[in-house]
């Protein structure tokens, strides 16, 4: 049994995550800024890129030479990574010219009125109108909106057509931003799907929504999921391939215009 000392002595406090941020000029001239975090959980030098940018984790042990050099060494890494993240852009009121939808870079319209929207003309053209003091959140918000609105126009019209085989109906279905998975089904039946998949293309979009449907069917990824999968979307290896290549920047687009 612990003594009575040691259970009254006070542990000692766990030592917290630092972090600061760096800038590193690329071989192309280049100059991105880079989130240097001291975490006492790592136990060697790491650098990642995600849509969130580009991040360098450091063990306590590790100094900040060895950092700095580690991330000088892995400079040409870097670059390729941020190049397939793509370059987004944050939403800027007036100097935005174009938004990503459905696989397509569509011409934006700004226009004043009395509240914040996102529209779609006929010709596929897309207009902003908000007050000419709208903030950034603001804008934002509208954004994430329309892009919802968006995607559940999406998911109405393919969502009928795979109901009648299924166990059960999905219990309700959402919408929203996820870092490193496309959708997930949870165990109470919620639906959860990526908000940057309207982004990208439909087809690939609807793989994933008919890929979370048959997990109502087999929750697990076993042969007869995958033959569930296919025989509702024959294609589904095409979908995949997508991600693989353009998965990255979509998440990034997402992410530089709503965070």
């Amino acid at each position: 049994m612990p003594s009575l000392s040691r259970l009254l002595t006070r542990s000692a406090k766990p030592a917290s995550i630092q972090r600061d941020s760096l800038r590193v000029t690329l071989e192309d001239g280049c100059e991105i800024e880079v989130l240097r975090v001291r975490d006492p959980r790592a136990r060697r030098i790491r650098l990642s890129v995600s849509e969130r940018g580009a991040r360098l984790t450091l063990p306590l042990r590790a100094s900040l030479a060895s950092g700095d050099a580690f991330l000088q060494q892995h400079r040409a890494w870097l670059a390729a990574q941020i190049a397939a993240h793509g370059e987004a852009l944050p939403l800027q009121r007036g100097v935005t010219a174009q938004l990503p939808l459905r696989g397509q870079s569509r011409p934006l319209r700004w226009e004043s009125g009395r509240f914040s929207h996102v529209r779609e003309d006929a010709d596929g053209a897309l207009v902003f109108v908000s007050p000419d003091h709208a903030g950034p959140t603001a804008l934002q918000r509208a954004l994430r909106e329309f892009y919802e609105a968006q995607a559940r126009a999406d998911i109405g019209r393919w969502l009928p057509a795979y109901l009648p085989g299924l166990p059960r109906p999905p219990r309700r279905i959402r919408l929203k931003s996820m870092s490193s998975q496309w959708g997930s089904l949870a165990p109470d039946g919620t639906l959860n799907l990526d908000l940057s998949l309207v982004l990208g293309a439909p087809w690939a979009f609807e793989y994933v929504l008919v890929h979370e449907l048959c997990h109502l069917i087999h929750a697990d990824h076993s042969r007869r999921f995958w033959q569930a999968v296919e025989a509702r979307c024959p294609d589904w290896r095409a979908s995949r391939e997508y991600f693989r290549v353009h998965g990255r920047r979509l998440k990034a687009d997402l992410h530089a215009l709503l965070a």
